[in-house]
């Protein structure tokens, strides 16, 4: 991950609708969502979300892909996870106890992460 690609993310997600999208598609892992409901469940045209999906993927921080006559969108977590590592990387210089109230907020999103403590 480099600042380009960083700095193109954290672009696309810093509108409304697009963050909403990106939320939903995010809470709908791994299944993810045809382009039509995601218009239809943020509440937007379906040639506006079309436009705010394309933003998205240009970013790397959505996939497509055809199904049939729909297209399924997924939030490509590995990229964001990228972005928010590249964001974090050489947090509070060093100093895990400034940083460990940041691991246990994130912790509780996932039971499988283990969290190691400092002592």
């Amino acid at each position: 991950m480099d600042e380009k690609t960083t700095i193109a993310a954290l672009a696309a997600l810093a509108q409304p609708t697009r963050l909403q999208t990106f939320r939903l598609l995010v809470a709908h892992e791994p299944d993810g969502i045809p382009a039509g409901e995601l218009a239809r469940l943020i509440g937007v045209p379906q040639n506006t979300m079309s436009a705010h999906l394309s933003t998205l993927s240009q970013a790397g921080l959505v996939t497509g892909e055809r199904q049939s006559r729909s297209i399924i969108y997924r939030a490509d977590l590995d990229r964001f996870r990228a972005v928010a590592l590249y964001l974090l990387k050489d947090c509070c210089g060093g100093n895990a106890a400034l940083c460990q109230p940041l691991i246990d907020d994130l912790a509780c999103c996932s039971p499988t992460l283990e969290v190691t403590r400092p002592n």
